[in-house]
């Protein structure tokens, strides 16, 4: 309860600090997300921060990550942004895309490459009289459950607005490259709506670069993603955030009939903390979802999967395969539920889970669920935690393999299920000598 968190100073300084910054926004912006944002500012008032007694958050404590002092006002930080950092490091390379620049949220059209004239891309706030915003801006988020997703929708003043037109197919990806910069503590919070009309089709690559040498950043973000009749849509997070960064991530996608969503996402060294709530709902018939996850922990990182796959109606098919490789001490989390809704006759859903520790102070917490109302249905769901195996080693080891490239090639071995279903080759290649680069030569093998 929010009687729980109010002596963290950030808590009571949001809440304070919503009414005149509220009230420049009626003075200064358009109406349109105003009923959104205080809705939301009271759901947060009675949520705050989540504690360890919330079961989604049993696994996770995130209140030590609060306590510092913060700059959170979107004026503030969007000043402080420097925009005058080297694009090199959030080069993929041999990734031929549309790269989008964002710094601290906002769209940098000068560091951006042209897209297509037809299709919308603009800052999330040019974006209210779009008839696209109005029809689906807000309308899947649940701000009166979820902590962050409610503080959000409040707070954000900057995020990226992308909508592409019916029947239309992007033959190269858009690359949103998410620089996070400043001086001191920032916490920023990044809107993003993303709406794939009839029959379109788009890969979104997503991977972020950041200068927090003087500070900590704390990356509050929401995206909302709408996949129409017959669309398809590709979707890559690339999670490679530096130290003293912590970020929440929340992924809201909603399906209509005949249309196919694959998410791919890679959490990878060295951040603090990734948090990430992914929610599809396949809202119509014969909708199709893919989700594959690899998260690689190490140092005392946390990394943290929530996903959550809401069958609606009948005929839909769901697929979620997630690895995680545990280094050091590291805490990995894995919480996913499949929701069959008692209309849902003849889904196809399944989810697996399996984990590597590397070491035997690292932890693991995963918790895959089904819950099952409709009676026609085939679903399963399954979770391993394991260790190299010695047989392994030794076979590799008496073929005059080294021991550390052997242990690398056995963790890329085990993250081959996730990575054998990249559609972009350069991306693939990418993340498999991110894999590579992280698996330290020397390591302390778990005992048997």
């Amino acid at each position: 309860m929010a009687n729980q968190i109010s002596t963290i100073p950030l808590y009571q300084d949001l809440l304070h600090g919503f009414d005149s910054w509220f009230t420049s926004r009626q003075t200064t912006g358009s109406e349109a997300s105003l009923p959104f944002r205080k809705k939301a500012i009271e759901d947060f008032r009675l949520l705050g921060f989540p504690s360890r007694k919330v079961e989604d958050w049993k696994y996770t404590n995130v209140l030590p990550f609060l306590k510092e002092t913060y700059e959170f006002n979107p004026y503030a930080i969007q000043n402080a942004a420097k925009t005058a950092i080297s694009l090199d490091n959030a080069a993929i390379p041999a990734l031929d895309a549309y790269r989008i620049v964002l710094v601290n949220g906002q769209l940098q059209a000068a560091l951006s490459d042209q897209l297509p004239a037809h299709i919308k891309i603009k800052n999330i706030a040019d974006a209210e009289a779009e008839p696209a915003f109005a029809a689906h801006f807000g309308q899947q988020v649940n701000t009166g459950k979820y902590h962050f997703a409610a503080l959000n929708t409040a707070w954000f003043s900057d995020g990226i607005f992308i909508e592409i037109p019916a029947s239309v197919v992007l033959e190269k990806p858009i690359h949103l490259v998410h620089i996070y910069a400043g001086a001191g503590n920032l916490f920023i919070q990044p809107r993003h709506l993303v709406v794939v009309h009839r029959s379109a089709s788009v890969s979104l690559v997503e991977s972020v670069v950041s200068d927090n040498s003087t500070g900590d950043f704390f990356i509050n973000n929401l995206s909302e993603i709408v996949v129409k009749e017959n669309a398809q849509v590709q979707h890559y997070n690339l999670q490679t955030n530096t130290k003293n960064t912590r970020q929440v991530s929340h992924t809201e996608i909603s399906q209509k009939r005949d249309s196919v969503y694959s998410n791919y996402t890679f959490s990878l060294p060295e951040s603090d903390l990734l948090r990430n709530n992914l929610h599809v709902n396949l809202d119509d018939e014969y909708t199709e979802s893919h989700l594959y996850g690899l998260y690689l922990a190490n140092g005392k990182q946390l990394v943290d999967n929530h996903s959550f796959v809401n069958h609606l109606h009948p005929h839909c098919n769901s697929n979620e395969v997630y690895k995680g490789v545990l280094l050091d001490n590291a805490t990995g989390v894995f919480n996913g539920k499949i929701f069959v809704q008692r209309d849902a006759q003849k889904t196809n859903a399944f989810q697996q889970n399996n984990n590597l520790l590397l070491s035997n102070k690292a932890t693991i917490n995963s918790k895959p669920q089904l819950e099952i109302f409709a009676d026609d249905v085939k679903c399963s769901h399954g979770s391993t935690v394991g260790q190299l195996s010695q047989e392994a080693m030794f076979y590799l080891r008496s073929r005059g393999i080294s021991e550390s490239t052997a242990r690398r090639l056995l963790v890329s071995a085990f993250a081959f299920d996730v990575t054998q279903n990249i559609q972009i080759p350069a991306i693939e290649t990418y993340i498999n000598n991110l894999i590579t680069h992280h698996i330290p030569a020397e390591q302390e093998l778990v005992k048997a």
